[in-house]
């Protein structure tokens, strides 16, 4: 095992060369990291410029960031995504500041970036020792021996190349670690945080489920108008005609007539079928005449008695409306089926940019969302548009369902 551990280290040196492209791409990568870090270097040996420097940093840290995302894109193929400023958020310094990841860039540039550089320094500098010692005992002979050089250096050639090709040797996998360490450096400080990125990761799907639920709401509008241009009107138009003829055809056989009494009797109660499954997929009395009108007519509509109270100061987004008619209709037709009760009172108010719908009933209570009553759906419906639904239904009743859904995406 250890014969096999040394060919393998000596295969990696072999591989990593002082004249390699790698060990070059290395060496350019972090001896470009010097410029930006001169000026932090100077006031670091003079104090008296360190607060002006700190300003001209805090004043200079979006083009600072950006110049060293730049150079990691350029010289290492790593892209360091930035954190994308939320639409509607300032962006001012002082706003910048108050971020994490600001910090974290403020502390690249003045502590990581430095320091690296300083090791990027040593390391283009050992590189040019290391070219002279390594070559010491090719040009020390032809220096004249009066030259001090010959006279300091000449017992010293062979110890010199000695160490001047060890250190050629040495420095491809110093200079490759530095590199790796300032990646690692940039890509933790100049890029966002595991919070930023699962902050910005939930803003996305926030947005993705939004679009998501406004394109299943275009969807049913879609399907609800070709349906009642198309379907509906053929049927409708069907249904006329077998009506004409059953009322015009007097000396058709008994057997026939009852053939088109029975198919224009069909096509009305296709008709009417139609319509209903028309309606659920999405009201045209919505876009019609409003949220306030449709609620009105499920409310017509109900086998019982509903006082309905509208109050709707703020515009409302067309999904949210149709979730909050889909809403109602379904409660009531809960409360139809199983509350037992005499009367319903709907309440719909909208304040600060939300919607908040109250159904409640006189009827036997004890409504539970784990027996199937109907209360699962209403929850999953409105939490579609980060909506919140809660139900307060004691045994003897009354029953209250509140709705709380936002008024705009």
């Amino acid at each position: 095992m250890p014969s096999t551990t040394l060919r393998r280290a000596l295969a990696r040196g072999a591989a990593r060369p002082p004249w390699s492209a790698a060990a070059r791409r290395d060496t350019l990568f972090i001896a470009s990291g010097i410029p930006p870090a001169l000026p932090v270097l100077t006031a670091a040996v003079t104090p008296k410029l360190t607060f002006l420097l700190l300003g001209l940093v805090l004043l200079c840290l979006r083009p600072l960031t950006t110049a060293q995302r730049s150079r990691l894109r350029m010289l290492r193929g790593v892209e360091v995504r930035p954190l994308l400023r939320p639409v509607g958020v300032p962006s001012g310094l002082l706003t910048r500041l108050r971020t994490g990841v600001s910090w974290r860039q403020v502390g690249y540039h003045l502590v990581a970036g430095p320091l690296l550089a300083v090791g990027a320094m040593g390391a283009v500098y050992a590189w040019g020792a290391a070219l002279v010692a390594s070559t010491v005992f090719g040009w020390a002979w032809l220096m004249p021996h009066s030259t001090p050089v010959r006279q300091k250096w000449f017992q010293l050639d062979v110890p010199l190349t000695a160490g001047g090709l060890v250190i050629l040797a040495v420095l491809p996998w110093a200079v490759a670690l530095l590199a790796r360490l300032e990646k690692a450096a940039a890509v933790r400080l100049l890029g966002p945080g595991r919070a930023e990125a699962l902050e910005h990761r939930i803003e996305e799907v926030v947005e993705s489920r939004a679009g998501l639920v406004d394109a299943v709401d275009a969807e049913r509008r879609r399907i609800e108008r070709d349906l009642h241009d198309g379907t509906q009107q053929r049927l409708t138009s069907l249904a006329m005609n077998l009506g004409l003829a059953r009322r015009t055809l007097k000396d058709v056989p008994p057997e026939a007539m009852q053939v088109i009494v029975e198919a224009h009797e069909e096509a009305q109660a296709a008709i009417d079928e139609l319509r209903d499954l028309v309606r659920g997929l999405h009201p045209a009395v919505l876009e019609d005449r409003g949220l306030d009108a449709a609620l009105s007519g499920i409310a017509a509509r109900a086998p019982l008695p509903v006082r309905v109270d509208v109050d709707l100061a703020e515009y409302i987004a067309p999904t949210v409306e149709a979730v909050a008619y889909f809403t109602v209709s379904e409660a009531l037709t809960n409360v139809a089926k199983h509350a037992k009760a005499s009367r319903v009172q709907l309440s719909v108010r909208t304040a600060g940019g939300r919607l908040r719908l109250v159904i409640s009933d006189d009827g036997v209570g004890g409504a539970d969302a784990s027996r199937g009553t109907g209360l699962t759906g209403l929850r999953k419906r409105t939490a579609s548009v980060d909506g919140t639904l809660s139900v307060l239904s004691p045994l003897g009743g009354p029953t209250t369902i509140s709705v709380e859904l936002p008024c705009v995406l």
